[in-house]
């Protein structure tokens, strides 16, 4: 950052009085410009056992499989953001659950969070972001084409879960490499 998007004079970058941590501070007004983590949200859409996964059509990992998800918008909550994605990559219809699993992923400055959702149908086409859209059998889940480690660990979770019949939420931490 180099100038503030406040008033447009240049940025130091330094710890503001009070603080512990190096921020962005504009020399003119004053204004402290914070740098906080994304929230990545998505979904675990479930139809007869089945979860609905999306081959990516952008980068990163493009070609590989995921869960629907993306970044939480202004003005949403992590639901209505996990709704939307949804939508915006797989053109489905559901109705979302609880939160499942939430994982830090400190090295990218991000958290990501996933609901369990239900189809409402599966009338749904890939969107933009989205090369297929296809449900997938706990055994049948591309385990070396999956795009991200959060998701793969999301889906383990949910496979052991469905396993012992009952599901719990997850909290984790991906280890810095």
């Amino acid at each position: 950052m180099k100038f503030c998007s406040n008033c447009a004079a240049p940025v130091v970058h330094r710890i503001p009085p009070g603080d512990s941590l190096p921020r962005y501070l504009c020399v003119a007004c004053g204004e402290i410009h914070y740098q906080n983590p994304k929230l990545i949200v998505g979904t675990l859409a479930e139809w007869e056992g089945r979860l609905m996964l999306c081959r990516r059509a952008i980068e990163p990992r493009y070609g590989y499989w995921t869960l629907p998800a993306g970044f939480m918008e202004n003005g949403e909550s992590t639901a209505e953001g996990a709704e939307r994605e949804t939508r915006e990559e797989a053109g489905a219809r559901i109705a979302i659950g609880e939160a499942y699993s939430m994982i830090s992923v400190p090295q990218a400055n991000q958290v990501h969070v996933f609901y369990r959702a239900r189809l409402n149908d599966i009338d749904f086409a890939p969107g933009e972001e989205s090369l297929e859209v296809a449900l997938f059998a706990p055994d049948a889940i591309p385990w070396t084409d999956i795009a991200f480690k959060t998701v793969e660990m999301t889906l383990r979770h949910w496979i052991e879960d469905r396993s012992q019949g009952r599901f719990g939420f997850h909290s984790a931490s991906l280890e810095r490499p």
